[in-house]
């Protein structure tokens, strides 16, 4: 399910003069995950944008060797 079909999916009520958006769970879910890719998608994009103005030099891009950063991540 894409993001718009998810928004989509959504139904308002109102209670005490304040509207709601309610969505199931499931669809909440599948909401954040898309947005998640939505975002690496940019990330990775500007990633790219930065190494094709170096002339695609990873270290003048400031991209560091994963030898070098590996053990950082746990």
């Amino acid at each position: 399910m894409s993001g718009s079909d998810i928004l989509q999916s959504v139904q308002f009520v109102t209670v005490k003069g304040k509207r709601f958006a309610i969505l199931s769970a499931d669809d909440w879910e599948a909401l954040i995950e898309w947005l998640e890719t939505v975002e690496d998608a940019l990330v990775a994009k500007e990633a790219f944008a930065q190494l094709k103005a170096a002339g695609g030099d990873r270290k003048r891009a400031g991209w560091v060797e994963w030898s070098n950063v590996s053990g950082e991540i746990g």
